[in-house]
């Protein structure tokens, strides 16, 4: 067997040497040529899978080591008969992460408290899930919308999207990208969107680039519809609209789901599907020797302080997002090597705090994140 694997994967060489020839290679970079005689693409979301990269060749599985597939081309897919699996769910808890860390600063930066906005969830996935959880236990009001989960298990639990545009003060976006059909996202976040929008909230999308209208987003901006935005994915990346980037509260460049936990789950549940796909036997592949950081240990004295804050204080002491901000500001046509060479970032199960005096229910909050507690 032949092998074609996206070089920046991590925690995978070793994993499929055993079974055939392995080529490691820039995920871009994968040709025709190069993919012709291959039978197994294992990608990001950078390689094209489409009828001009597979036509003619021998590739039999992709695995995209990915939440997103909107990289795949599936409809040709199922023409050619290659079978393709993502990685759903697999930087879902980096993404909360994210987000958490995003709700913090802009808390700090605009004068707010989190606990009694109310936010809407556009996106209710496995990330989404994981986001309505963290703000429900700040005390946050929450509103959902998902209507291929609506229809499929009833709307009592789920809003409009026009409920959301109507009463939410923050609006974070976590849906795949479909161009078209019952459910189509392209363009989401359009001029009527934001032309609907009653209390001028702040929008968050680390989702897909192209959910974001750029220039409606710029013309809202102008106009006041929005008191902030926050933008992890661009349309056009790498290169992105840079007077956007000016205008927007805080500016990444796509890693929210980067932490090294999701990376290797990423990788883990992509070759756990091509071992169950080939017959391999080895199904429950993990990847392992996962970096830590420097530091794992948070001191928190909570004299004086509220739950909210700190809360905070140990979001922001595992993952910071003004330090990716800054990073991307300052060199914004370096958007690939900032997320190729993006550096250890673990999320808050690998923290333990240090707790003075602090209560119990602020406790308990911080252990239902998922951090540990000395």
């Amino acid at each position: 067997m032949k092998f074609i694997i996206d070089d920046k994967i991590p925690y995978i060489k070793g994993a499929l040497e055993p079974f055939g020839e392995v080529i490691y290679l820039s995920g871009p970079k994968t040709t025709p040529e190069i993919a012709k005689d291959a039978d197994v693409l294992v990608t990001r979301t950078r390689t094209k899978c489409n009828e001009q990269l597979l036509a003619g060749s021998t590739v039999k599985f992709i695995a995209t080591a990915t939440i997103g597939y909107d990289h795949i081309d599936t409809n040709y897919c199922a023409k050619a008969g290659i079978q393709w699996t993502n990685a759903p769910g697999c930087n879902s808890k980096s993404v909360e992460q994210y987000i958490a860390s995003a709700l913090f600063v802009l808390s700090q930066q605009k004068g707010f408290e989190l606990k009694g906005k109310t936010i809407g969830v556009v996106g209710v996935g496995q990330v989404g899930s994981k986001v309505s959880h963290f703000c429900e236990l700040l005390g946050m009001k929450v509103l959902l919308n998902d209507p291929p989960r609506a229809r499929a298990e009833g709307a009592d639990q789920f809003c409009s999207l026009h409920d959301i545009m109507q009463q939410a003060d923050i609006i974070t976006l976590h849906v795949p990208l479909n161009m078209q059909g019952e459910d189509a996202t392209y363009h989401l976040a359009d001029s009527h969107f934001f032309e609907a929008l009653e209390r001028k909230p702040i929008v968050i999308n680390s989702c897909r680039g192209e959910v974001l209208d750029t220039i409606a987003a710029k013309a809202a901006l102008k106009k006041g519809q929005l008191s902030g935005l926050v933008i992890d994915c661009w349309e056009q990346e790498p290169d992105i609209d840079l007077e956007l980037m000016e205008m927007v509260d805080l500016a990444t460049p796509h890693i929210a789901g980067y932490s090294k936990d999701g990376k290797a789950n990423g990788t883990s549940m992509s070759i756990q599907a091509i071992s169950r796909f080939f017959g391999l036997g080895n199904d429950n592949w993990q990847a392992d020797q996962v970096e830590l950081p420097l530091n794992t240990s948070i001191e928190l004295d909570g004299l004086n302080h509220t739950q909210e804050e700190i809360v905070g204080k140990a979001v922001l002491a595992t993952y910071d997002i003004r330090t990716d901000d800054a990073a991307l500001r300052k060199n914004p046509k370096e958007f690939e090597k900032l997320r190729g060479d993006y550096p250890v970032r673990r999320e808050f199960p690998a923290y333990t705090i240090h707790a003075k005096n602090i209560d119990q229910q602020t406790l308990q909050t911080l252990k239902a994140l998922g951090f540990k507690t000395a």
